[in-house]
């Protein structure tokens, strides 16, 4: 179906009234936020409205990656295979040999779409609509004039106007074509220039004298079929521009088609089924246009608060004109149609000194022929008195005004989407500003490149904000010399393209791009499809596709390498282009009822399916409607951890694929697979609901309490999902399932769990947990052995200290309860980078002895008295600074706190402190609050014990506890003496 190839879909299902919304490809549409994939019938009902009666062949539910774009861009989108079609219908081949050497044509409009590709990769005809008009255009003039053409000519000028009865106007030039059409039966009128009562017009490109008049006779619904070549006019206007000042540029850029200077392939030329895929353009040299933004500009000043956005550069002309040392733009500028457009990433630097020099030359360049016709919308008031204080003449408008030449606007708002395409289109200069960052922290559930305001402006441009950002600083001006060795994305594409077809490794210079390549190809595949788009985008798939390769730990892949970044590319290919055949998946596949509970009083929660969808399978989740919309999430794996900044990759960087519950049917794939997860949202007071879910498999899953021991022996852990997960109150442990297939007694091995997870609240002073912690297992985490968070990871080789009861009873389990204890600390308490690694031991040592029965000198070496002993010297004879106070030496301090006076005070504190509010982020001040704190709940005054650390104790602390006596027992005043002479 992503082809729009809908010869074998299956009878009709039903009819239905909805709102159309266009997606990544053209055979894709939103149907109440659910993805669709449909066929548009000849016989459309057409309402007043953005409605339209369609008929529903197929129903696929997958993630949200537009809706907001409206009917006439779904129209643009749809038409242009049919468009396609009507144009080569008949035609077998066109034969362009003889005397005329035709030029390459680029195409970068939004409607533009290739007719004729040769096998050399160049357009020779291309075609896209503007306005409520079309336009056809030729790689020579002369191809207007062969009578071998005549079937495409004949179907172009159908195309142009299907009213048979139609007055077309021919140029004096092309007698041949007036005669070609003539024999057809159209009224032809051969004429020297654009008159009126005319519906189409064929020309040469040569003249623009009435270039306006043809853009407006386009616009409002005339077609123009059109021809030149561009290369002899270069030849003798080399120091002109051929895209911008060629006459027929003049006219057909507009609708992002463009003569270019370069020799088009000669030959007899097939004319494929199929509409051809676009070339990928890249080789355009922009050191002029830099040189003229940059003239002054030595250096790129964005320190300071505000964050900038990164851009996404996937326009043929686009290009930077900021970068950052990673290759990311923070101002971008692009070409479009007749008009120039100049992207800031954040609204304040419009006004920043130290950049005024930069937004002054973009006005200038933007402001073509210099008419000084500048407006700036109300939102950039600050903006407009720093070009009056510059002399420069402005207005200000609340909206894009007649006869600007360059409108300067933010990009929080689309509602001049329309108004802003058409003014640059034309001639216009926009200068644009802001950030898709923070919208996209208040929009999590939305995609910034399809959602985001600024976006739905910019996309069809050639160049998108994205949500990322780039790091503070300041940079090196780019130096325009070097222009075709600075970073483009469509360039970085074509090297990656050339490097996959070599059997040597990745060259250095090109491994230094590869992270903005990968982030960038991520977000490309994303992009609303417009025939250039889909066309690259395809390409793009089919060359990740080639070959997945598989990581191991026998067979790691290393960083920088082919295969690192084909398995990278390969996650988000997926997501992206998989089409999930919900029908056949509801009608074929067994159903399995869950109940969650979607009453969640803490952070996001992972609610278990108990269900494994396998690798590139399909499954639909069928929610109540209470559900959609309200923030929840499907999730398949549990792996989360993402390894791209590993050097060797013993899996996928990203494993897990979310997607968020915007409706009732949810269809979900993943390239990896993993277990099948329901994400409720923090704070959820949904209370039980039931999911049915359709094509996936049990997993091994006990829950203690629910799950029959018979059944776990005889049939539950025999199960073939390669994950298992043993459940608990408080606790969830996600491990291999050949891990516990041997495992006869999970009741014994989770109530043993539940006196460790009682002990850890018991010393947080929590009565529950919000939410189970859970533990997962991988072949390779991000950081450490295990680390902390929601899930914990941990190695698979750890798996024994989560589930051999024996061995857990026997060697006591630190790493683990390490970890849990990471997730109870606080920043309240917390001294970073001190006691990181050391508070959280303090839910060891307690978990060990009051749960477990185990010393805390057997809970851990580093325990035993002579070591500790060692290291109390050894931090006195450093000199009592704090920067040698870490790790071993940090708990040292609070255990002989806990030593000295139990675990009460401990509690207490852990309690009163969920309390505080407004405690300082000082280090210093929030050691006195602890000193303080914690002398207040035993009574005694620990200032000369504090001060024996090293901490820096302030006046107002020392007076706070004065009235109580001084520890008399102090552990530190052996040392302290011992070290007097």
């Amino acid at each position: 179906m992503g082809n729009g190839n809908v010869q074998n879909l299956p009878p009709v299902q039903r009819e239905l009234r909805v709102e159309m919304v266009p997606v990544i490809t053209t055979s894709k549409y939103h149907i109440s936020n659910c993805q669709c994939t449909i066929r548009i019938t000849p016989d459309i009902e057409k309402d007043d409205g953005a409605e339209l009666t369609v008929r529903v062949y197929h129903i696929t539910l997958s993630a949200p990656i537009s809706v907001s774009h409206r009917l006439e861009v779904m129209e643009g989108n749809m038409a242009a295979n049919e468009d396609y079609q009507s144009l080569v219908e008949g035609v077998g081949s066109l034969d362009f040999t003889g005397e005329a050497d035709p030029c390459k044509l680029l195409l970068t409009g939004d409607c533009a779409f290739p007719v004729l590709v040769s096998p050399r990769q160049d357009v020779l005809i291309a075609a896209s609509r503007y306005g409520k008009g079309k336009m056809v255009v030729m790689a020579h003039w002369r191809y207007l004039n062969r009578h071998e053409f005549k079937g495409f000519l004949n179907n172009t000028v159908c195309w142009l106007s299907p009213d048979s009865e139609a007055n077309v106007g021919v140029h004096n030039t092309l007698k041949a074509l007036a005669r070609i059409l003539s024999e057809s039966g159209y009224k032809v009128h051969t004429t020297s220039t654009l008159t009126q009562g005319l519906s189409v017009f064929c020309t040469d490109g040569y003249d623009d004298q009435q270039a306006e008049e043809i853009i407006s006779f386009v616009r409002e619904g005339g077609g123009l079929l059109i021809g030149a070549q561009a290369w002899d006019w270069a030849n003798n206007h080399k120091e002109d521009n051929v895209l911008h000042h060629f006459p027929g540029n003049k006219i057909v850029s507009v609708c992002g088609v463009h003569f270019t200077s370069d020799y088009g392939e000669k030959g007899d030329f097939c004319v494929t089924k199929n509409m051809p895929q676009a070339p990928i353009n890249s080789n355009y040299n922009f050191s002029a246009e830099q040189k003229s933004l940059l003239n002054g500009v030595s250096q790129l000043d964005i320190s300071g608060p505000s964050v900038p956005s990164d851009l996404l550069l996937h326009g043929a002309l686009s290009f930077p004109v900021g970068l950052s040392e990673g290759n990311q733009c923070f101002v971008g500028a692009v070409y479009y149609g007749k008009g120039r457009v100049v992207v800031v990433t954040h609204e304040s630097y419009l006004t920043k000194p130290e950049l005024k020099q930069l937004i002054l030359n973009a006005i200038s360049w933007l402001d073509i022929g210099h008419q000084r016709r500048i407006a700036v919308h109300d939102n950039l008031r600050n903006f407009a008195k720093v070009l009056q204080k510059e002399n420069i003449p402005c207005i200000k408008v609340s909206g894009i005004v007649p006869k600007l030449s360059v409108y300067c606007c933010d990009s929080y708002r689309d509602t001049e989407a329309k108004g802003i395409h058409q003014f640059v289109a034309e001639g216009g200069g926009l200068l644009i500003a802001g950030h898709a960052w923070w919208w996209s922290y208040q929009n999590p559930t939305l995609d910034a490149l399809t959602h985001y305001p600024g976006n739905k402006i910019l996309n069809q441009f050639g160049i998108s904000i994205l949500a990322s950002t780039v790091p503070r600083g300041i940079y090196r001006a780019i130096v325009p010399g070097e222009a075709t060795e600075q970073y483009h994305f469509l360039r970085a594409l074509r090297q990656l393209e050339a490097e996959l077809q070599k059997v040597t490794e990745l060259p250095p210079p090109f491994c230094t791009r590869v992270t903005k390549l990968m982030r960038d190809v991520t977000a490309f595949l994303r992009l609303p499809a417009s025939p250039i788009i889909r066309s690259i985008q395809s390409q793009l798939v089919e060359m990740i596709k080639t070959y997945i390769p598989n990581a191991s730990e026998m067979w790691p892949i290393s960083n920088c390498s082919k295969e690192d970044l084909l398995l990278r590319l390969a996650h988000e290919s997926y997501n992206v282009t998989h089409v999930c055949d919900e029908s056949n998946i509801l009608e074929t596949e067994p159903s399995i009822t869950v109940n969650i509970d979607a009453t969640n009083p803490g952070g996001d929660a992972w609610r278990s399916t108990g269900l494994y969808l396998a690798p590139r399978k399909a499954a639909v989740l069928e929610f109540p409607v209470s559900v959609v919309q309200q923030g929840f999430w499907v999730q398949v794996g549990c792996q989360t951890d993402d390894l791209s900044d590993k050097e060797k990759l013993h899996r996928a960087p990203v494993v897990v694929r979310k997607i968020h519950v915007d409706c009732q049917k949810v269809a979900v794939s993943s390239l990896w697979g993993g277990l099948l997860y329901i994400i409720v949202r923090a704070d959820s007071k949904l209370g039980p609901i039931p999911v049915r879910v359709y094509g996936a498999e049990p997993a091994p899953v006990y829950i203690k309490g629910q799950t029959s021991p018979d059944s776990w022996l005889h049939s539950v852990r025999k199960l073939p999902a390669p994950w298992a997960e043993l459940v608990t109150e408080n606790i969830i442990l996600t491990v291999p399932s050949d891990a516990v297939r041997s495992l006869t007694d999970p009741e014994s091995l989770l109530s043993y769990w539940d006196r460790i997870m009682g002990a850890i609240a018991e010393l947080a002073a929590i009565e529950t947990f919000p939410r189970p912690e859970r533990f997962v297992a991988d072949v390779q985490i991000s950081a450490g052995w295990m680390h902390a968070g929601y899930p914990i990871m941990c190695h698979v080789e750890s798996v024994r200290e989560l589930t051999d009861l024996a061995h857990m009873q026997t060697e006591g389990m630190w790493g683990p309860i390490h970890e849990l204890g990471r997730n109870q600390q606080r920043k309240e308490w917390g001294f970073p980078p001190h006691t990181t690694e050391a508070t959280c031991n303090l839910w060891s040592v307690y978990v060990h002895e009051t749960a477990l029965g185990i010393r805390r000198d057997q809970a851990h070496p580093d325990l035993q008295p002579d070591a500790r002993r060692s290291r109390i010297k050894a931090y006195l004879q450093g000199g009592l600074k704090l920067k040698n106070w870490d790790s071993w030496t940090e708990l040292e301090t609070y255990l002989q706190l806990q030593e000295g006076f139990g675990w009460k005070p401990f509690k207490s504190l852990f309690g009163q402190y969920q309390d505080f509010s407004s405690i300082s982020d000082k280090n210093k001040s929030k050691m006195n609050l602890w000193a303080e704190e914690f002398s207040w709940a035993v009574e005694t005054n620990l200032v000369p014990f504090f001060e024996a650390w090293g901490w820096p104790i302030d006046p107002e602390t020392r007076s706070s506890v004065s009235a109580f006596p001084v520890w008399e027992s102090d552990p530190m005043k052996p040392y302290l003496t011992a070290q007097k002479p």
